[in-house]
């Protein structure tokens, strides 16, 4: 069996100041840096322990490329035999030398862009250099209404060939107007799904059977978006908690959540690229 894990470390801290995330600018001590290093090093070398195939998204609180040790983390599992696929979630504002040191067969990135932190040329110019690299990669922007012009931009620059996603912003009730929603849907076809909460109450989904999120103490629950303990990746039985479970929330509005949820079909629609979303 396969196990994807959804991996965020005690990391919170970003270089960006969106005003509406939690972490924008939040910087960190040089202890708490340090632990978050620690609990990433002690975490890839369990996967590196595992027999079994395993693919990892790192899906940080702020950005972790800036961090040294998860670009070093992201080459060692990509070398690692049984590592199917590591990922990770960027602002891509670092440098991207790193990537020599990668099995860019199985690295992905999951790009956002953010208008008003970067421009487009110098994000663009990022792209640029990963498919140069033969880095695979999606590219995302937060779906503000003030961000359209720059989405219609991003989309024209970009190969056609890298899928270009927004994320519906649900804050607010009723933020999309028909007209809108045809727009946003005319550059990601995928754009309805995720302007949708999807019921999910007692429906199967991958989630604590064979997705699972794990937190730098090696806590592991079934995803992001439920609290409930399953057991830590550090006990010995650790195996004995996967098992196919039904959704215990009401609904579903995430794609890193529905993504995994079965009826939705979208395995098949992502085929190698559920990870990094980038469909197939």
């Amino acid at each position: 069996m396969t196990l994807s894990i959804l991996y965020r470390g005690p990391l919170s801290s970003c270089n960006y100041a969106c005003d509406y995330c939690p972490f924008a600018k939040r910087t960190e001590t040089p202890a708490e840096l340090a632990h978050d290093r620690e609990c990433l090093e002690r975490f890839v070398r369990w996967v590196g322990g595992r027999t079994h195939p395993v693919g990892v998204l790192f899906t940080p609180w702020g950005e972790a490329l800036v961090r040294r040790w998860y670009q070093d983390a992201l080459a060692e599992l990509t070398q690692m035999p049984h590592v199917l696929k590591a990922a990770i979630q960027t602002n891509l504002s670092c440098k991207l030398d790193w990537t020599d040191g990668c099995d860019t067969a199985k690295l992905a990135l999951w790009c956002t862009y953010h208008p008003g932190e970067t421009t487009r040329e110098r994000f663009l110019a990022k792209c640029h250099e990963l498919l140069a690299r033969g880095v695979r990669f999606s590219v995302g922007v937060v779906g503000l209404t003030e961000h359209f012009t720059e989405i219609e931009a991003l989309r024209a620059a970009l190969p056609r060939a890298v899928y270009l996603w927004v994320n519906a912003y649900k804050r607010v009730p009723d933020y999309y107007t028909p007209e809108m929603v045809a727009a946003l849907t005319a550059v990601d076809s995928l754009f309805p799904l995720n302007n949708t909460r999807h019921p999910s109450l007692g429906k199967p989904c991958r989630t604590g059977h064979t997705v699972v999120s794990v937190a730098g103490d090696g806590t592991v629950r079934r995803c992001h978006f439920v609290d409930t303990p399953l057991g830590n990746i550090y006990d010995a039985d650790f195996d004995r908690c996967l098992t196919p479970r039904p959704c215990p929330n009401a609904t579903c509005g995430c794609h890193i959540g529905y993504v995994h949820l079965q009826p939705l079909g979208l395995y098949e629609r992502f085929g190698d690229g559920v990870l990094e979303r980038m469909p197939t």
